[in-house]
């Protein structure tokens, strides 16, 4: 048994109004000199939403759902919360923690994939977070892109997405598992895998079979599917992850395609990067194009979801052996503890928490 005094919720965080916004981007672009002209335009696109991003009152759902259920687990340890770009911020949580006597602390991250972005930024920030004096140990949960609370939810939410559909246009609509695109290079050097694409892109494609898999079994219909990008952010001389979301549409649309439902699998909430690319900017691409589509739901609060939460803590207070791990793919079940060199920095080696080097 493996004892811990709390549980971190670990997030991206966001902006909760208009004079939030720049300061907020200012964080997460952080040493990459990108002028403030350019997040001033970014920003813009949040006065669409009143100027806030959905991911900290989603948070707070999560956040509300999960010390529920772990008390109904019968776990019996505080839960706070803590985001790497926005108020609340990991430094004052896990200040909180030391504060209250908390000496090893667990992290429940809101990602579920291997990069460089999705993992390792947040091992990064958790070191950076650390109180001064030492005193306190972070561990965290395991990836969990193929365990069936992550991928559950996205089956039975693209099953009521391709009912959305007009009837003439479902039973041949192409699925678009839609993640976050990031630079090849770092998806060819994620989670040390020895194949091309590296982890990122094999676990995005191991999640998708198996939606598209649990789909075909719901409905009788298989769907084909393609695993798409969306919410670039670099520069175009820069090779990024293809295709993007937009341009698969417009090429299902002369392909003639009747209709598409666009599955984003990259996210566990449907936040800002989920309402803007894909609600927004690929929606009104597909009204352009006379193409119907709708958007399946991500996990957000979900039971399963929830209850995978509390599996996946339950496996390190239990010191759960690998073999009894529960995964859907034969990728999984992920490691807990990184290898040395995985997923490494762009910008250069860094110290990490959560990891072997």
């Amino acid at each position: 048994m493996t004892h811990y005094d709390a549980i971190l919720l670990v997030s991206f965080g966001g902006p909760e109004g208009p004079g939030d916004v720049v300061p907020f981007l200012e964080n997460v672009t952080r040493g990459r000199g990108i002028p403030r002209e350019r997040l001033v335009e970014v920003g813009a696109h949040y006065a669409l939403f009143g100027g806030a991003s959905p991911i900290n009152g989603q948070n707070r759902e999560l956040l509300g759902s999960l010390r529920a259920a772990l008390a109904d687990a019968g776990i019996d340890l505080p839960v706070a919360w803590g985001n790497r770009n926005w108020a609340p911020y990991l430094s004052d949580a896990l200040a909180e923690l030391k504060a209250s006597g908390a000496e090893r602390v667990l992290a429940v991250v809101t990602s579920a994939y291997s990069s460089y972005s999705g993992c390792r930024q947040y091992r990064e920030n958790l070191f950076d977070a650390l109180p001064p004096g030492g005193g306190l140990e972070i561990d965290r949960i395991r990836q969990y892109f193929d365990h069936p609370g992550f991928v559950e939810p996205f089956v039975d939410s693209t099953v009521r997405a391709l009912a959305e559909l007009p009837d003439l246009a479902r039973a041949a609509a192409r699925l678009a598992f839609t993640t976050h695109s990031i630079p090849t290079a770092s998806a060819d050097a994620s989670g040390l895998l020895r194949q091309p694409g590296g982890a990122y892109v094999a676990q995005h494609r191991a999640v998708a079979t198996l939606i598209a898999a649990g789909v075909a079994a719901e409905t009788g219909v298989e769907h084909a599917w393609d695993l798409v990008y969306q919410s670039r952010s670099g520069p175009p001389t820069q090779p990024w992850l293809e295709p993007d979301i937009s341009e698969h549409l417009e090429q299902l649309s002369a392909q003639g395609v009747p209709g598409a439902v666009m599955v984003p699998i990259g996210f566990v909430s449907d936040h800002m990067e989920v309402i803007y690319d894909l609600d927004t900017l690929a929606a009104e691409t597909a009204r352009e194009l006379g193409l119907p589509v709708t958007r399946a739901a991500t996990p957000g609060t979900d039971p399963r979801f929830v209850a995978m939460l509390v599996d996946l803590v339950q496996e390190r207070l239990t010191d759960r052996p690998l073999r009894d791990r529960t995964a859907l793919s034969a990728l999984g079940p992920w490691r807990e503890v990184c290898a040395p060199g995985c997923c490494p920095n762009p910008r250069g080696p860094r110290p990490a928490l959560c990891g072997s080097d």
